[in-house]
């Protein structure tokens, strides 16, 4: 009995999810709701589940139906970091990432409060106004990196509020850094697509402030958040060091032209592989302050 390939229109979904990426948003909210509640229970599960697929086809796969004209310019689309999905599926994806989304929000509606109802709001917002026409939050400069990082900071708020966490300054001062993070990491991820986005007329912060200076913006979003990481319970400045590999891997490009801004894109890839070695050694830390 041979193998059979998925069928085309799923792979193109599952594309269009961006799977490398399922974990910067399941991740936080599982992280923050646990660590809250100590207890594994369904809404913990389903919450995590919703933050790991339906979220992220909303969050890219509307990205990619309202880019497609842009997409078409830029070489990096069609892969991992970005599906170049054919106008016949447009309407597809749409329908898909709201069936997807609809019975999740449903279930989290119905067991959270008016608090963790008004962050998931405007954490379903920030994901549409990205990309939808008449928002377009991306083309927004300054306001596209604000936005992309709160698509990573509202799933870990959104679990702290839904399993009642105290917010202490300590915390404020994990989300901050957590949120500078995400601005850095947006601002070097726009470096690479300067030239395809001036020439779709899409303005970003890359392409108002140039290729080098965004790359120095992304730097000093990271040691921001890791000198705020200092300022935490032990072992918490443990992962202010989490920020200079980070740093390295934009360090080479803070001198580079527009014109040759693609390049960067050999920095975004190394930042891929990054993100998953620091998540590793935050999840270690985790588990430490836990026990602790």
């Amino acid at each position: 009995m041979t193998a059979t390939a998925a069928p085309a229109p799923f792979r193109q979904l599952l594309l269009a999810s961006r799977p490398v990426s399922w974990i910067n948003t399941a991740y936080p909210f599982a992280a923050a709701y646990l660590l809250t509640t100590g207890r594994i229970d369904l809404t913990l599960v389903l919450g995590t589940l919703y933050f790991l697929i339906p979220y992220n086809l909303a969050m890219y796969g509307v990205n990619d139906v309202f880019d497609y004209e842009s997409d078409l310019r830029n070489p990096r689309k069609g892969g991992a970091e970005g599906a170049l999905l054919d106008p016949s599926s447009h309407r597809r994806t749409l329908i898909a990432a709201a069936v997807t989304n609809v019975p999740f929000l449903v279930y989290l509606v119905a067991v959270g409060d008016r608090l963790s109802w008004l962050v998931l709001a405007l954490s379903v917002f920030a994901v549409l106004a990205y990309s939808v026409k008449g928002l377009r939050f991306k083309e927004v400069p300054f306001l596209d990196s604000v936005t992309s990082s709160f698509h990573f900071v509202s799933p870990a708020l959104y679990g702290l509020v839904l399993a009642g966490a105290v917010f202490t300054p300590s915390l404020w001062i994990i989300l901050i850094a957590f949120f500078l993070w995400g601005i850095g990491s947006h601002a070097f991820g726009a470096v690479q697509d300067v030239v395809p986005d001036r020439e779709a007329g899409i303005a970003s912060i890359a392409t108002v402030l140039g290729a080098a200076s965004t790359v120095r913006v992304a730097i000093g979003a990271w040691a921001l958040a890791g000198i705020g990481m200092l300022f935490t319970p032990w072992p918490g400045p443990l992962a202010a060091v989490l920020a200079l590999p980070y740093i390295a891997a934009a360090a080479p490009y803070a001198r580079i032209d527009d014109e040759h801004a693609s390049a960067a894109n050999r920095g975004w890839r190394r930042f891929l592989w990054i993100n998953y070695a620091c998540g590793f050694l935050v999840t270690m830390l985790l588990i430490w302050a836990w026990l602790s």
